[in-house]
């Protein structure tokens, strides 16, 4: 048994706040430049010149990349041999992404209450939290911000087998149309198919912060992703919804087991700055 204190979470999550917000990833940096070298539209070009140079000064200047610095998502992979002091892990969570917005100067954007007062929180808390338990003694964080841009284009649909792979293909194709320029294209678009409602739902949160490097590891499904991406490049709404190739940069898909009966599908939008920060404890 290995004990983590409570504190040092918080720590942890405090500096994956502000750095997730501050910090373009090394992938999605690589992935504009391959965009902009094969754009074909000079304005397209262009702005995703602009997005990389808000990439460095936001580095540089350690100042968010946007303005929407989102509502916190934290997955957590918790080691069956791992005991956690000094407090309990959510409300170790929360005050750390309390520290990271307070202290790091980034936008609160929670509200208590989601339909009647909506009353702003002031700290970004609470985050929504997926928490999974896993073989070992180590404790992994992934903080993924999520604005809202993005998040209010995203789908989730109750197919049918019948439906099969064009279905999904319809669904996908309607999230990327839907989302247009309000989600700050190139985007990296996760899809999740099977499961349960919320399994889907889920599954396309993870894909949506997957490295755009990776492939899925079913040959069947890297392939999908490919074909996904070449119909969003098809769509024509380009960087910033002002036409061209790049309406995306990746798009990855996750899969898990369903019923005889189902088919659901969950189309989550990452903008341009497809936020996330990882630690390992």
């Amino acid at each position: 048994m290995r004990v983590v204190q409570a504190d040092e979470i918080t720590k942890v999550v405090s500096e994956l706040c502000k750095k997730a917000c501050y910090v373009v990833t090394d992938d999605m940096r690589a992935a504009f430049k391959k965009a902009q070298a094969n754009e074909s539209s000079p304005l397209g070009k262009d702005i995703i010149g602009k997005i990389l140079q808000n990439a460095d000064l936001a580095e540089k200047g350690v100042a968010p990349i946007c303005q929407d610095t989102g509502m916190t998502v934290v997955f957590v992979e918790i080691g069956q041999d791992v005991h956690i002091e000094g407090g309990y892990l959510e409300d170790a969570i929360n005050a750390g992404v309390a520290d990271g917005y307070v202290g790091g100067y980034l936008r609160k954007s929670v509200v208590a209450e989601p339909l009647f007062e909506r009353k702003n929180t002031a700290n970004n808390t609470p985050a929504v939290i997926n928490t999974r338990i896993v073989p070992g003694d180590k404790l992994k964080i992934k903080v993924a911000p999520k604005g809202f841009g993005s998040e209010n284009k995203s789908i989730l649909k109750m197919l049918v087998p019948a439906d099969g792979i064009e279905g999904v293909k319809r669904v996908f194709l309607e999230a990327v149309k839907l989302a247009g320029p309000n989600a700050c294209p190139p985007m990296v678009v996760g899809v999740g198919i099977g499961g349960t409602m919320d399994k889907a739902a889920l599954l396309s949160k993870l894909a949506a912060v997957r490295s755009v490097d990776s492939r899925n590891p079913d040959e069947r499904y890297a392939k999908l992703e490919d074909e996904l991406l070449e119909m969003a490049r098809q769509t024509g709404v380009g960087p910033q919804g002002m036409g061209g190739d790049n309406t995306a940069v990746k798009v990855n898909v996750e899969w898990y087991p369903t019923h005889i009966a189902g088919l659901p599908v969950a189309v989550n939008i990452n903008c341009h700055a497809a936020r996330h920060a990882d630690a390992e404890i």
